[in-house]
């Protein structure tokens, strides 16, 4: 449940706005579009060699048959406001690259200071399943003045993801529906349907999307980053990966430690938890997120939700029984319900800034009117004037479930709730439901999960922040300790991701090592 990274100050304008704000926001991909550069096409075949000379090295293939893919040019093109795009071709399966290709969007915004220029920064956002060439288009929002300054900024969709052969499982009405349901079921007739639910997403990802939806794990997406290093003729790769983007990073490392330049994994995860740890860490998480902004609301004095931290997440809870009995009257010709309810009130706390936007909300909600909730629920799924900007809420189950196929049974939901709730008294009951998400799969993963070591590997930068909601500080730490070249940077606040917002001592260490190659002291502190 990462979504991509929040720019905050936006979000708060688009609470400000009302309704149809959203529309500022551009995305790419669309939930059912047609554009045939999203498509299968076997038939392709991928640009072949460059025009100028290029180290062979630098576009040596991992093996033979990838020759054509590791030796194809990139063809930039002007898209909008300076920047550039296009697409990467690469192999749907990697095991069989002569069985059919996909192509990949890229977008970068070109070095603000030729002069100055170190190099092309590949970053991915996120999600996982949102969509990097964003990010790049964004890149003043995203990056200070000195990265945008010394590096093009390169944001590509993985596989699945926006533009690049987007997984589609849903029409937009049945995924309206599928946000707003209920995510921790309380009766039988709610279990069964829950289930039935998923089972139904994956059955649509197989008939809409085929063969591709098979093949968008994290350990593809990371054999196309090398691909993409190989086209832009770096010899390693220099790379600032957000939240997912972390997972993404840790696993290229691991394939290709040799490939490895100047890396950042900001928001870590934990690779070597299980499905059950992961998700009961994130569960923690965002319990702590979420009294860390009701104990910033008591010391405010009068807060509107209660005297006390226990008497805010009481209220809150409440909230949602009654969200969950009876839905919400919005502005927008939609009721407000409980799914929409759950996403409305996780989103904001991905970001200290956005705390004000979630006051809004539960305000309104208490007065009963679900609007604001609702339009942050609309803002977390990229919905906008009733469809979806990107498939980020289809591609990020397709992915996940990929990487790790774990399911239990709804029947097996209630002898996990215990625990669940004990680390999260607000959101226990939804995480542990979150167990049941990969039931239904209908594609058996290309590769076994890794263990990730990326021996030989160029420093690693691993950045935690100790009350990040969806990447638990703690995981952060356990990357740093597994990588063998990790160094462990921290940085004590709240929000989801440290780089970027506000603290100087995190910009710095990120900026001298990415543009300087200066290795920040292992257990930085800042």
């Amino acid at each position: 449940m990462s979504p991509k990274q929040i720019v905050a100050l936006v979000l708060v304008a688009l609470l400000a706005l009302g309704a149809g704000a959203t529309a500022a926001l551009v995305f790419t991909g669309d939930d059912d579009g047609d554009d045939s550069s999203q498509e299968q096409t076997p038939e392709s075949t991928p640009p072949t060699s460059a025009t100028e000379p290029v180290d062979p090295s630098v576009t040596e293939p991992p093996s033979p048959e990838l020759a054509e893919f590791y030796s194809q040019e990139l063809e930039w093109s002007d898209c909008e406001d300076g920047k550039e795009c296009a697409t990467l071709t690469v192999p749907i399966d990697y095991r069989d690259p002569s069985a059919g290709t996909i192509d990949l969007a890229l977008l970068r915004a070109p070095a603000e200071d030729p002069d100055a220029r170190v190099g092309s920064l590949v970053v991915n956002p996120g999600g996982p399943g949102a969509p990097g060439t964003q990010t790049a288009n964004d890149a003043e929002s995203y990056f200070g003045d000195p990265l945008r300054e010394s590096f093009d900024i390169v944001g590509f969709d993985p596989r699945g993801t926006g533009a690049s052969a987007p997984v589609d499982c849903l029409t937009d009405e049945e995924l309206d529906a599928f946000v707003a349901s209920d995510p921790a079921p309380d009766d039988p007739g709610e279990d069964q349907q829950f289930g039935q639910s998923i089972e139904d997403f994956f059955a649509g990802c197989a008939e809409k999307s085929g063969e591709v939806a098979g093949h968008v794990s994290t350990n593809e997406a990371a054999r196309d980053m090398d691909v993409l290093r190989a086209a832009l003729r770096e010899e390693t790769l220099t790379y600032l990966g957000f939240s997912y983007g972390t997972r993404l990073g840790a696993t290229y490392a691991e394939l290709f430690p040799e490939r490895v330049g100047k890396f950042v994994l900001d928001g870590a995860t934990d690779p070597a938890l299980t499905l059950r740890e992961s998700t009961l860490s994130q569960a923690g998480g965002f319990q702590v997120a979420l009294e860390a902004y009701l104990q910033n609301c008591v010391d405010g004095g009068d807060c509107f939700i209660g005297d006390t931290v226990q008497e805010g997440l009481d209220r809150i809870s409440s909230l949602l029984d009654e969200i969950d009995d009876q839905p919400l009257p919005t502005e927008d010709d939609r009721d407000l319900a409980i799914g929409n309810a759950f996403y409305g009130l996780v989103l904001p706390l991905y970001s200290e800034q956005n705390w004000p936007a979630l006051d809004q909300g539960l305000q309104q909600a208490f007065d009963g009117d679900g609007t604001t909730l609702l339009r942050l629920s609309d803002f977390y799924g990229s919905r906008e004037n009733g469809t979806y900007a990107d498939n980020s809420l289809e591609a990020i189950s397709a992915i996940n479930c990929l990487d790790d196929p774990t399911s239990i049974s709804p029947a097996q939901v209630p002898k996990n709730l215990p625990d669940f709730e004990k680390v999260s008294p607000t959101f226990g009951d939804v995480f542990a439901w979150g167990l049941v998400n990969c039931r239904g799969l209908q594609f058996k993963p290309a590769y076994e999960p890794l263990e990730i070591r990326a021996e030989g590997a160029a420093p690693i930068v691993v950045i935690g922040t100790t009350r990040d909601p969806a990447t638990p500080y703690e995981e952060a730490v356990a990357l740093a300790d597994q990588l063998e070249s990790g160094v462990l940077v921290s940085r004590d606040g709240d929000g989801h991701t440290a780089y970027n917002k506000g603290n100087d001592c995190i910009d710095v260490a990120v900026e001298d090592y990415l543009i300087e190659g200066t290795v920040p002291q292992d257990g930085l502190e800042c």
